[in-house]
């Protein structure tokens, strides 16, 4: 976490770009922290192992010096290799269930891939840290999908476990997503995208965040 003392509400997961060398990214994620609160940073797959694990060990390393919880995508052997904080599995139920297995207790095990309440529901079963709807980096338009929406909003409702809904490629797109009742909200282009300052994204993010977001129980 980048606060101290984080907020009773909906808070950012910030997702890295696969388009980008370390070098590049590692002074934009902190340009993007600077900008207020921040939980975590998902990394999605980047390349070949060989690529993905030398871009994830210096990226994981910034996070966690800033505060940030780093989780590694569907690859548990570049997340132990790393000393990443936790996997996120989008792969399905059988690889959910070996990570949990392996890694839950040790592990941040956060689980994705669900394209129906039946999905999330199975996915539930298995008791994974957090669900995400959505794909990570996803966000090619401005608004959030719908069906991402409807999900987190049902989600929220009815299960205790919490949820990421992932955000469009506008920053306003956070409000949507907090007005569900979700947990947290996960920005790629919004605050990654060509042209944008990241900390200028951020700091407009958790604003619109403190002005709309429902205060969460617990």
């Amino acid at each position: 976490m980048s606060n101290p003392s984080p907020p009773n509400r909906c808070r950012i997961v910030l997702v890295a770009p696969t388009s980008e060398e370390a070098e590049v990214f590692g002074p934009r994620l902190l340009e993007a922290v600077a900008g207020g609160d921040v939980a975590s940073l998902i990394i999605p797959q980047h390349g070949d192992e060989a690529s993905f694990q030398a871009f994830a060990a210096p990226i994981v390393r910034i996070a966690q010096e800033a505060g940030l919880a780093a989780i590694i995508v569907d690859d548990t052997r570049v997340a132990g290799r790393v000393g990443a904080d936790g996997v996120h599995i989008q792969a399905g139920k059988e690889d959910l269930a070996d990570a949990i297995e392996r890694w839950g207790g040790k592990l941040i095990v956060g689980a994705g891939g669900a394209a129906s309440r039946d999905d999330a529901l199975e996915l539930g079963e298995l008791q994974p840290d957090y669900m995400f709807f959505g794909r990570p980096g996803f966000d090619t338009k401005p608004e959030p999908h719908p069906r991402n929406l409807a999900l987190g909003k049902w989600w929220a409702e009815m299960v205790e476990i919490s949820c990421i809904v992932q955000g469009g490629s506008d920053i306003a797109s956070v409000e949507a997503i907090a007005a569900t009742g979700a947990e947290f909200v996960a920005l790629s282009a919004a605050v990654f995208g060509e042209g944008i300052d990241p900390r200028e994204a951020v700091e407009r993010a958790n604003a619109i965040l403190d002005r709309a977001a429902p205060r969460l129980e617990g």
